[in-house]
């Protein structure tokens, strides 16, 4: 039982974290919009103490707190098209190598031990598991899940977001082990980990809601024969469960991203401290709503990834059945 349950959730996993890849790189681009913000306005640098004007001259300081020109919001389709237009199509699958890795150490790990703690705790006569047992399995599954999943992560958040930064600054991994190996290297083993709690606590949050709500959804359609037992109801649990997982996590998922992004100079001072830092800094230079940047391709990445994933689960349940 145990065994299977990692082998169904890890073949489910990767084709749908595959599948889905272009989107989710493409929320993580919207979610580093405006990040730059954070820093110093260059041009400003460029000025002596003082700048003029047309009644005299103004301090830096002052001219620090004229409000600079935002740039415009731009959305999923925009963002989508001018990657394609400035990096190749191609580029909508950086970082997938990272991607299929992450899914086998993280989703394998996670639907594996959700799935023996579900079955565990089970009411032995119904063979059922309340709500508050499957958050408690879904928090536990994603915690160790994203412990373990950690440095396919970080790999791949960085080679998603590479393309965005200059030519000079991108760090040009050619696959998720040429990037893991050159973190190692150059950063130390535990920037393998970087941003960890925060992993851990996003998983926590999406494998609670997304798979505690699946099943709780699918039991619901199930006992009041709304549908039957197939891809309808797999559909309807899965959209169910997206909606909850992307609502639950999106904030973790921003500050996740620019911790995770952030490029360390020898010498020079982090961006971020710490996740509660980067969050602070996030929300007063951009708003509170900028923790739900990418929110729309968050929903549009995590409705079709649960629906594959577990349309998916479920068939490949029905071809291991035997076994």
């Amino acid at each position: 039982m145990g065994l299977k349950g990692f082998v169904e959730g890890g073949i489910a996993s990767i084709i749908a974290g595959a599948s889905t890849h272009p989107l989710d790189l493409i929320k993580v681009r919207m979610q580093l919009q405006g990040e730059s913000s954070h820093v110093p306005n260059p041009a400003l640098q460029a000025y002596r103490p003082a700048l003029a004007t047309t009644n005299g001259y103004i301090s830096l300081m002052e001219a620090s707190h004229i409000a600079q020109p935002q740039p415009p919001r731009v959305g999923l389709i925009s963002i989508g098209t001018r990657i394609v237009q400035a990096e190749g199509a191609a580029a909508l699958f950086s970082g997938v190598s990272a991607t299929i890795l992450r899914q086998t150490l993280y989703s394998t790990t996670r639907m594996g031990i959700y799935d023996i703690l579900k079955h565990k705790w089970s009411d032995s006569d119904t063979a059922k598991l309340p709500i508050m047992r499957k958050i408690a399995a879904g928090l536990i599954a994603g915690s160790i899940g994203a412990a373990v999943g950690n440095p396919a992560d970080v790999a791949m958040v960085r080679m998603q977001a590479d393309g965005r930064l200059p030519i000079e600054q991108r760090r040009n991994y050619k696959s998720v082990v040429d990037a893991i190996s050159q973190m190692s290297k150059q950063e130390g083993i535990a920037s393998l980990w970087r941003g960890s709690a925060l992993t851990v606590n996003r998983a926590m949050i999406v494998t609670a809601s997304q798979l505690a709500s699946y099943d709780q959804v699918k039991e619901m359609i199930l006992e009041k024969g709304v549908m039957k037992d197939g891809i309808g109801t797999h559909v309807t649990a899965s959209f169910a469960a997206g909606f909850v997982a992307s609502v639950a996590s999106n904030p973790i998922d921003v500050i996740k991203t620019r911790v995770m992004n952030m490029k360390l100079e020898p010498g020079t001072v982090p961006p971020y401290s710490g996740a509660l830092d980067c969050a602070m800094k996030t929300v007063r230079a951009e708003g509170l709503m900028a923790l739900y940047k990418g929110f729309i391709p968050t929903i549009s990445r995590q409705g079709p990834f649960t629906v594959v994933l577990f349309v998916t689960l479920e068939q490949v349940r029905k071809l291991l059945k035997e076994f």
